[in-house]
């Protein structure tokens, strides 16, 4: 088979890309910085230019390929799974992986957009696997800043607990969908082995780089003002925050099975994150 792989420079879509060159396969990536690509994967891979939001680039990039794996974000989510999916039936695509995310299933946060981009690929009559991890455990490298600098990690999830996903788990789990077809209509949960809070996985922090470090609660307020400072949008703040809401309301905690049912094992845990990424933290 064929495959299109989009993201293919982020956390999720490198991931994909590189254990499918494990597999001995010469995947294209559908990429705006084609010299980014070329840094990361040289001539392993080919390299299709353009953009998600220009059918055009997307539809001559799809030409010849039999899976799409579809990786968007922001509040386009829904117009641009559109384009996406109509691009890839007029290429004849079989099948298209998309990332989603867990909150789509909550109606919260980010989750809405992608909810509503799952409902966009289900109109054009593609066959699809929507994969829904829970937030990331490298999003935790966020922390890496003020950890070094002596400061505490500061967040508005109060005592609210999540089970962050390991990213090599989602991308083996998008593996299988994509070379198997196996999973060909499912919509598959993802989640981490155990829910923890912030303040929990900051304690597991500071055991992993010998160094104490402090989980400082703040308010929602406090939040908002720290992510506008930091260059994001009110559109993204609001869709933060209302993750945040949900993980202090409990509504984020439960455990899914999707990696045990598709790799027939249980998920990675944050102490393994840890142990493989400790040294970022580090002064």
């Amino acid at each position: 088979m064929t495959y299109l792989i989009t993201g293919a420079t982020g956390e999720i879509g490198s991931r994909v890309t590189v254990r499918l060159l494990r597999r001995g396969e010469r995947p294209r990536v559908f990429a705006r910085n084609v010299e980014k690509a070329k840094t990361r994967f040289g001539d392993r891979v080919e390299i299709a230019a353009g953009d998600l939001a220009d059918a055009k680039s997307l539809r001559a990039a799809l030409e010849g390929m039999d899976e799409l794996f579809l990786v968007n974000s922001g509040p386009q989510i829904a117009h641009l799974d559109e384009i996406a999916a109509q691009a890839a039936v007029s290429a004849g695509v079989r099948h298209i992986v998309k990332l989603s995310s867990l909150d789509a299933a909550q109606g919260v946060g980010t989750g809405i957009w992608h909810a509503r981009g799952e409902a966009a690929i289900r109109a054009c009559s593609i066959a699809f696997t929507f994969l829904r991890p829970t937030g990331f455990m490298a999003n935790a490298q966020w922390w890496a800043q003020p950890v070094k600098a002596g400061h505490p990690v500061r967040s508005a999830t109060g005592d609210g607990r999540i089970p962050f996903i390991h990213s090599g788990d989602i991308a083996a789990v998008a593996i299988e969908a994509l070379t198997t077809r196996a999973w060909d209509g499912e919509t598959l949960p993802l989640t981490g082995p155990e829910a923890l809070s912030y303040a929990e996985m900051v304690e597991k922090l500071s055991a992993a780089i010998g160094r104490r470090i402090e989980f400082e609660g703040i308010s929602e307020e406090e939040e908002r003002r720290l992510m506008l400072a930091h260059g994001e949008t009110e559109e993204m703040v609001a869709a933060h925050l209302s993750i945040y809401r949900a993980i202090r309301e409990g509504k984020m905690a439960d455990l899914a099975d999707g990696v045990d049912r598709v790799l027939g094992r249980k998920p990675i845990g944050f102490d393994e994150w840890l142990r493989e990424n400790a040294e970022i933290f580090r002064t």
